[in-house]
């Protein structure tokens, strides 16, 4: 079986050490003094991002960790790998709830447990499939918008010390209703930055993430299943903890109102097509380059121990939403790129007044309830938010493809 984070290292982030090592080695005295002995609330904590944030996060010894996720099964995982892992200290006061951060019973939560000293977001819906028609469309802006907006009301009552939600690199410039809603949720979370210390970041792909491509090609392989990805698609990645390294950095170092992003160059950006042939080669396997998937599905039943190839299909992607390459910041915005070495700081991001903010999230909501409303409705309203949102739509979806 194969070492991920090995592979990682070596065929995709080329870097034998975290990119960020220097700056947390820089910081490490602020971050310990921001952290040690603080109550801790992370929300959407089981997956790849917020449980890399918590593993990072528990170096600097807090007094206390609740941790809340919709899946139960990640904060069961989350838990066993905390507590198997040599030397990293786990509050005495640790506690994980399987709960939704937009319904009541996380209200109670907050009232037995909080105020809180440093408050992570990463509950979000994060892939572009997730809009594949108006009902995925309205349960991604509930979850990275209108959710998100309560839980910074509920918080300004009793303002955390830092507080810190994810953004994503496919906010700038915008072509996807999941890039567009989490643009409108720093449109946001900049209105709420006066009232307490907020930062977000937006970053790369990180390598071999929950429901990611490739962390997919894992499970294809366990079922003895053909690998299947386009070949035009370029992205920047990161490691598992150097996303966690991201969001703890943005979290305790920023001041309210920043944007983070890492400072990768263009020619740090990977090509699915390429990663997929170095991993099926350190597996030992050359590619059997198919022409459709019916014949990757076929190939895929002729596999045996001794084989040498392994069935997959590249395709030109023609999904709805799909950006072929990534970037970080726009032209206008505003960029400090001489704080940290390995981090960008975007320090102009225009701050809406809370009567606009009221006047978004109302119409959101208006069109949402509508019983008619079209996919078409939603994003002309988001454009109307949004002047820099031009949406591709294609009329195909990542559901359609194997």
């Amino acid at each position: 079986m194969i070492n991920v984070e090995t592979f990682i290292s070596k065929h995709i982030t080329f870097r034998q050490e975290s990119f960020f090592l220097k700056d947390i080695a820089d910081n490490h005295e602020k971050l310990f003094k921001s952290i040690s002995n603080k109550s801790v609330l992370v929300i959407g904590g089981g997956g790849t991002i917020g449980s890399s944030y918590i593993r990072e996060l528990l170096k600097f010894e807090p007094a206390s960790l609740v941790v809340a996720d919709i899946s139960e099964n990640y904060l069961t995982e989350l838990t066993r790998d905390l507590r198997s892992r040599y030397k990293l200290k786990v509050p005495e006061k640790y506690v994980t709830y399987p709960v939704n951060f937009g319904e009541p019973v996380f209200d109670r939560v907050l009232e037995k447990y909080g105020p809180f000293d440093i408050v992570a977001n990463f509950a979000a819906h994060k892939h572009v499939r997730s809009e594949k028609d108006h009902y995925s469309v309205t349960a991604l802006l509930e979850n990275n918008i209108l959710k998100a907006e309560k839980l910074l009301g509920k918080l300004a009552a009793a303002p955390p010390e830092h507080f810190f939600c994810v953004s994503t690199d496919k906010a700038a410039n915008p072509v996807n209703i999941m890039g567009a809603s989490k643009k409108i949720m720093e449109e946001v979370i900049m209105a709420y930055s006066s009232l307490f210390p907020i930062t977000t970041a937006r970053f790369a792909n990180v390598a071999f993430s929950n429901g990611s491509l490739l962390a997919g090609y894992l499970e294809r392989l366990m079922k003895g299943q053909p690998f299947s990805c386009p070949s035009d698609i370029r992205r920047f990645f990161v490691s598992p903890q150097e996303s966690g390294q991201i969001c703890l950095m943005a979290c305790m170092l920023g001041e309210s109102g920043d944007i983070f992003f890492p400072k990768l160059e263009e020619e740090q950006m990977m090509n699915f097509k390429d990663i997929t042939v170095s991993f099926l080669n350190e597996l030992g396997y050359e590619p059997l380059i198919c022409a459709s998937e019916e014949e990757a599905r076929y190939e895929a039943t002729r596999l045996t121990p001794g084989s040498k190839t392994y069935p997959v299909y590249f395709f030109v992607s023609e999904t709805s939403g799909e950006k072929t390459f990534e970037e970080f910041y726009t032209e206008g915005e505003q960029l400090d790129l001489e704080s940290f070495k390995a981090l960008g700081v975007i320090k102009n991001a225009p701050k809406k007044s809370f009567s606009e903010i009221e006047l978004m999230i109302g119409e959101l909501n208006r069109v949402l309830k509508d019983p008619g409303v079209l996919k078409s409705d939603i994003v002309k309203v988001m454009s109307d938010f949004l002047p820099s949102f031009h949406h591709i739509e294609t009329g195909k979806n990542l559901d359609q493809k194997m």
